[in-house]
């Protein structure tokens, strides 16, 4: 049991560090068995007192260390389990501490590891402390300098920040030394050592300088690196266009390793890679994979800038750069692939993920105000809510002063470690458009609502919007003030043409069919004047604010939108409302036992977006996609999975039966033997292809069954093999175990294909699927060590699989609790993250509701329980 419940950390505590480094050496001497690790330190002291100067530091064993050259007694410092303290040291000095450090033991995957061969670091948050004792805080920034020595032939490949300066070797063993010019945090250190194979390109700046570019990975999978360096060269070019910013050192590398808790991390020069986001060919990657290679590769190199050059001054700000750098990487794949795909898919993240988030027990703002492990707020809401808000000024500001913004923002703070409140500002003076009440999106938690009704006067032909905000109350905020809003809005004629808007008191309408309207007060009200006729509003386009919007819209009226609004993102979430509407109300029905309604609006407006041949193939087969059972979930007072499921299948199959014709049109239209190419046409037309076969298999059809088999046979891509994969899976015939056995044995080789088929049947919908996904724990190539298989197989299951996970038994929850004590100890990042799956308990009903609550409360007292797994474990209990 826990003697000691870990203590927060908060925002108001915040004071600057005691001391200050300029330069920091680093030596390491990798061994078979241990690693030496010789540090040497230029320190100074940062301000007028004398108290004692403490280093962070953990997991390791302290040799020596020397002051000002003179080997100190251990009367003369002291160690405990999270520092080094040294009582008395000079006003600047020199510092030498020599610690062991045993990488091959590491299971956590912070600090120094191996992953198969190869060492190499994760050191954000506060893996640096793991490697030597350090002020490992992000306000402290110094000159790195490091020098790697190993045995040349298991080693032949050494790389750390910046440029390399110097090499040598002699007999077994070599050694090289890396620089990096620019002042970092301790987070932003990266080290790989390993027997690599490596891609090489170049870039040329738009000032002329050459860069090296290069992609290291095992030599199996070096054929797989084109895609991702292409990415690289691409997003290069968007940062100059777009922004303006060069890269600054004459090498950029990134390194793709199997063991990873993240997806990847910017180190400064060298960035370290989940090889899930590197690697990529036709016949082993999906166009989910492909797109999400480019935006990770784009998001980490946009890093150099806004997190390397400029940082957060502390952990509570992780959002100036996460936030700030989702919203630049999701504008680039915008640009790049599909802007209404992309917002789509933005969109879904925060409904499916940030929304009930913010609804739940580890709801906090985009700027926290307390931690326990800030590895636990690596959250949606910072990334994609902070992304949101960034989006958010770009709306308010228009682009032209948003990017005047942003080049005060580098010109003010480069080389430092900064807030939120200091890029607000940059903000507000390069536009002088106040941002005070803006600000509470950082300091305010919680999801708004608008409510929205409208009033439509015949004589005066004015239309009138009435808009009405709340944010719920929460623990923490039991009072929330008014947000500052941006509101996107267009109206259209009952042509489905867009209307001009004049806003009472202009003299002259917008030329532009979208006016975002300022909302600030708690109720506000828009009087657009001369139309002739009563508009079909079309509100919150591109999904302009990270809400939620409570407005009384007919079926009738959501299937004109679907039809007929020029905006796509909100043509597609016409249809989402829509098919939820119908849902819910099936669910009622289920529920007080009445008869079940018929579609036939939602049926009929499928079939027109279905056939309509001038919109993008993506965006139709994103349209016929119905919402997630995990999102229908979230609109309930009490959850009930069954009937949410029963609903959504069998809706699925009404569509299927009315719409075969259609269906098997459009799927043979999209289907092609030209060859795979990823781009956003081709991307769209496997996408309809195979939402298209997903619904003819719901039709029984033994000849749809037939091509779909075919189709995994046959298909040259994973796009479509595994898209016929996960369909035959959840087939109950005699088929099933021989297509999963070829599914094995075709890619028994590819860790990242295998993950592909531990998840496929993770989320099947068979009866015993728990049962299989136990039996699969002991598979031999299911490895509970590597975060990816434990994503894929454990992961798949309880987020993935809301039907099976909440089985009234309980099941699913034991099966969680023993995976997080196993979990735990090894690697409690992964094992706190497991149990998200439990964090909207008090939504269930009572059954589920008690055996959740038991099995939190069970995991909060095991002994010796990480801080990131009881600080997860607790917030959701008491909440």
């Amino acid at each position: 049991m826990t003697t000691r419940a870990p203590e927060p950390i908060y925002l108001k505590d915040y004071t600057a560090p005691d001391y200050q480094v300029d330069t920091l050496e680093l030596r390491f001497e990798l061994g078979e068995h241990e690693t030496v690790v010789d540090a040497t330190t230029l320190l100074r002291r940062n301000g007028d007192h004398q108290r004692a100067l403490v280093l962070n530091g953990h997991d390791m064993v302290l040799i020596e260390v020397k002051l000002e050259g003179r080997k100190l007694e251990p009367v003369e410092y002291l160690v405990d389990d999270e520092s080094l303290t040294i009582v008395k040291v000079p006003e600047s000095f020199r510092l030498d501490i020599r610690t062991i450090v045993k990488p091959q033991q590491n299971t956590s995957l912070e600090g120094l590891y191996k992953s198969s061969e190869t060492f190499c670091t994760q050191c954000e948050a506060e893996g640096f402390r793991k490697i030597t004792y350090y002020l490992d805080r992000p306000d402290v920034m110094a000159r790195f300098k490091t020098t790697i020595s190993a045995e040349k032939k298991s080693f032949p490949v050494m790389l750390s920040n910046g440029n390399m300066v110097a090499s040598g070797g002699k007999g077994d063993r070599h050694w090289v030394t890396w620089e990096d010019p620019y002042p970092k945090p301790s987070y932003l250190f990266a080290l790989v050592a390993g027997d690599l194979a490596c891609l090489e390109d170049q870039f040329v700046t738009r000032s002329g300088r050459e860069v090296r570019l290069r992609i290291y990975t095992e030599h199996h999978n070096a054929h797989k690196c084109g895609h991702a360096m292409a990415a690289l060269k691409k997003s290069m070019r968007w940062d100059e266009d777009v922004y303006g910013l060069e890269y600054d050192l004459d090498i950029f590398m990134i390194v793709a390793v199997d063991d990873f808790n993240m997806g990847a991390m910017e180190n400064k020069g060298l960035n370290i890679f989940n090889s899930k986001y590197v690697l990529a060919d036709p016949q082993t990657a999906t166009d989910d994979d492909y797109a999400a290679i480019e935006s990770v590769i784009a998001h980490e190199y946009f890093h150099n800038w806004t997190g390397n050059r400029v940082t957060l001054r502390d952990w509570f700000q992780l959002s100036l750069k996460e936030g700030l750098t989702v919203f630049r990487d999701q504008e680039f794949s915008a640009d790049t692939f599909s802007r209404p795909l992309a917002r789509i898919g933005d969109v879904r993240v925060l409904r499916s993920h940030q929304f009930p988030e913010d609804a739940g027990p580890m709801a906090h703002p985009v700027r926290p105000e307390k931690y326990i492990e800030i590895n636990n707020f690596y959250t949606v809401t910072i990334y994609n809510k902070g992304a949101e808000v960034i989006r958010m000024m770009h709306t308010l500001l228009g682009a032209e002063a948003y990017r005047a913004g942003m080049d005060l923002y580098f010109k003010r703070h480069d080389g430092e470690a900064v807030t939120t409140d200091e890029f607000v500002a940059a903000m507000e003076d390069a536009s002088g458009i106040d941002l005070q009440q803006f600000r509470r999106w950082y300091s305010q938690a919680g999801t708004p609502t608008l409510k929205i009704t409208d009033d439509y006067d015949t004589g005066n032909q004015t239309y009138t919007l009435n808009v009405e905000q709340s944010c719920p109350a929460s623990p923490d905020q039991p009072h929330k003030l008014p947000f500052h809003i941006p509101l996107a809005v267009g109206l259209l004629d009952d042509q489905g043409a867009s209307m001009k808007l004049r806003l009472r008191g202009e003299s002259e309408p917008t030329a532009q069919s979208t006016r975002v309207l300022d909302v600030r007060a708690s109720t506000e009200q828009f009087v657009f004047d001369n139309l002739g006729t009563r508009p079909t509003p079309s509100l919150l386009r591109d999904f302009s604010a990270p809400v939620t919007l409570n407005v009384e819209q007919s079926a009738e009226q959501l299937a004109f939108l679907s039809a007929h609004d020029p905006n796509p993102f909100n043509r597609w979430d016409a249809g989402q409302v829509n098919a939820l509407n119908h849902m819910l109300v099936r669910i009622y029905e289920i529920q007080q036992q009445q008869p079940r309604s018929p579609a036939p609006a939602l049926v009929a407006a499928m079939r027109s977006t279905l056939t309509d041949t001038e919109l993008e193939p993506g965006l139709v087969g994103e349209a016929m996609i119905l919402p997630a059972e995990s999102y229908v979930a979230e609109q309930l007072e009490t959850v009930d999975v069954v009937a949410v499921h029963e609903v959504r299948e069998a809706l699925r199959r009404e569509i299927a039966t009315q719409l075969r014709d259609e269906l098997g049109t459009v799927f043979e239209q999209c289907s092609s033997n030209a060859g795979y190419r990823f781009d956003p046409d081709e991307a769209g037309r496997r996408k309809l292809k195979n939402v298209c076969l997903a619904y003819l298999m719901e039709t029984d059809d033994a000849q749809i069954e037939s091509a779909c088999l075919r189709q995994f046979k046959n298909a040259d891509n994973m796009t479509d093999v595994l898209a016929a994969f996960r369909l035959l899976a959840n087939l109950d015939n005699d088929q099933r175990p021989g297509v999963l056995a070829d599914f094995l044995e075709r890619w028994r080789d590819d860790a990242l294909v295998l993950d592909k088929w531990f998840t496929t049947q993770a989320t099947c919908k068979l009866p015993n699927t728990l049962a299989a996904v136990r039996e699969l724990l002991g598979h031999p190539t299911f490895n509970i060590r590597n975060p990816n298989k434990v994503r894929a197989l454990i992961g798949g299951f309880c987020f993935g699989n809301p039907v099976h996970f909440h089985a009234q038994d309980g099941s699913g929850y034991d099966f969680l609790a023993e995976q997080v004590r196993i979990l735990d100890p090894m690697n409690p990042q992964i094992a706190a993250r497991l149990l998200g799956a439990l964090s909207r308990w008090r939504k269930f009903d009572h059954g589920r509701r008690e055996k959740m609550s038991a099995t939190l409360d069970s995991i909060t007292k095991i002994p010796g329980l990480s801080k990131d797994t009881f600080e997860i474990a607790s917030k959701t209990l008491s909440v």
